[in-house]
């Protein structure tokens, strides 16, 4: 006597998930229990998680061969997500649990008496499943509050295997257990500062608003005290709400990396790792299941690093790539997982090791080599890549009594750079771009070229080498924002000079 029952899951590789078919086949044979498909070692212990939890849940597992089969072969299959799907295919294959289908997907790992314990990764595996056409998915209570803001596909959270296979038609009594939750998440600090506080840095003030109008990347350099990182923090600040799809984005990724419920947002994430953090933590990795670094759990945010100079050089150039395509992929022998990686990065240096160089007031005590090697460690490819290039001076008692007041506030600041944002999603509609700093090279010499003769000074650089065509390209995108904060309807020469003033730091 033979049985084959079927159910689906859902594979993450990243934040990318494939629909997974389960068979279980049942022999009378020896009694046995095999798992085939390409599964990690968590998932090969399945058996005896599906095993007790099935007896302990009034409905164990017949004396037979069980083989369980995860199709496609090919895609590595890892972590207990697949408990479930597991148990009720071979819940199926026995004939307890009828009306289970590979047209419902199964996500949850099996507690031994029965109960269903949440996993991470709910988010993508959502849209996966909405994306491959199935009709529901059933997943762990402890998942429902992270799995209710994805539309398109019909969630039915249950706490227990029992209530599961009772879903699915099995001729059981129902049982009331404790639902297992998912552990607290500390809610993140991000940042929320008022903007006006700055005193004494007009061009810091501008700088930042730029950055946060268009998206640009930025290296703000000064001594220590000087308000670097004051001004970093109040760029989240800045920053519009997330539209659902950018949204959605960042519940991905923060769902793989184990937020919870805590994955929604609708305020742009912010990121700032220790100088000591190695460069799997910053871009991602790790062995076994591929987790999200920094710079994908800052996508759509801000990633910040302060004392940048202090990081590894390795763990800096890392940062060029996803700063180019606004995409990490993560390689490993199993495959390449993609993470999204469209976040601003800051970067706050010191002008040398001692924070004098440039002072007139304090002398530097570091010799020149001292400070060449210092400052690079940031390599010119990645400077090249930092739109806006700013020096922060120390304030002084004299700038503070100059203020004038005419510093924004945080909610001032944001309404223009909301401003800045509509007119340039109105001229790049239909182009696939947002915001100026997404724009190709091609698009400014062609449909968004400046008024004529506003680009000499740079064409002449250009011809002299002491600027990349790269660095060209980014001096005009970010000469479209100051024109956009102007309201200006292209840039012309005093805009493309501004923004080359906001690029003389380095």
């Amino acid at each position: 006597m033979t049985g084959i029952g079927r159910s689906a899951a859902v594979a993450l590789l990243g934040v990318t998930g494939s629909r997974i078919e389960v068979e279980a086949h049942l022999t009378s044979q020896l009694p046995a229990f095999s798992i085939i498909g390409l599964p990690d070692t968590s998932l090969g212990e399945a058996r005896e998680r599906v095993r007790a939890a099935a007896a302990n849940a009034g409905a164990p597992l017949p004396a037979r061969r069980i083989t369980v089969n995860l199709t496609p072969a090919a895609i590595p299959k890892r972590g207990s997500a697949f408990d479930l799907a597991i148990a009720m295919a071979v819940l199926a294959g026995a004939g307890v649990a009828p009306r289970v289908s590979e047209r419902v997907v199964y996500v949850g790992e099996l507690g031994l008496d029965g109960r269903l314990r949440p996993v991470p990764g709910v988010v993508p595996m959502l849209l996966a499943a909405r994306d491959a056409g199935v009709d529901r998915v059933v997943l762990p209570t402890g998942n429902a509050a992270e799995a209710r803001f994805v539309r398109g596909v019909e969630v039915q959270p249950v706490d227990s295997l029992r209530a599961a296979a009772i879903d699915a038609g099995a001729l059981l009594p129902p049982v009331e257990v404790e639902p297992v939750l998912a552990a607290p998440v500390l809610p993140e600090r991000s940042p929320v500062a008022e903007l006006a506080d700055v005193v004494g840095n007009p061009v810091g003030v501008r700088a930042i608003i730029a950055a946060a109008a268009g998206g640009h990347h930025a290296l703000l350099v000064g001594p220590p005290g000087a308000g670097k990182t004051m001004l970093a923090e109040r760029l989240p600040g800045l920053l519009p709400d997330l539209d659902d799809e950018a949204a959605l984005e960042v519940a991905a990724v923060r769902s793989v990396a184990g937020h919870g419920a805590a994955s929604w947002t609708t305020r742009p994430p912010w990121e700032a790792p220790h100088h000591s953090a190695s460069a799997v933590s910053l871009i991602g990795g790790g062995s076994g299941t591929v987790r999200p670094g920094a710079v994908s759990r800052a996508t759509r945010g801000v990633l910040f690093l302060d004392e940048a100079p202090e990081f590894p050089r390795a763990v800096l150039d890392a940062l060029r790539q996803p700063l180019e395509s606004g995409r990490i992929t993560v390689h490993r022998a199993a495959g390449a997982a993609q993470f999204p990686a469209r976040c601003q990065v800051v970067l706050a240096a010191n002008p040398c090791p001692c924070g004098n160089a440039g002072s007139s007031r304090q002398p530097c005590e570091c010799p020149p080599a001292t400070v060449r090697r210092y400052l690079g460690r940031m390599s010119g490819p990645l400077l090249d890549r930092m739109d806006v290039r700013v020096r922060v001076p120390r304030v002084t008692t004299g700038l503070i009594r100059g203020e004038d007041g005419s510093t924004p506030t945080t909610e001032q600041g944001r309404a223009t750079v909301e401003a800045a944002r509509t007119a340039m999603r109105a001229r790049l509609e239909g182009t696939g771009w947002t915001r100026n700093a997404e724009v190709s090279g091609a698009w400014l010499r062609g449909p968004g070229r400046a008024v004529p003769g506003a680009t000499a000074l740079l064409d002449h650089a250009l011809d002299l080498g002491t600027l990349t065509m790269r660095g060209w390209d980014r001096t005009m995108r970010l000469a479209w924002t100051l024109a956009d904060l102007r309201g200006a309807d292209r840039p012309d020469d005093r805009h493309v000079r501004d923004a080359l003033a906001l690029r003389s730091a380095m």
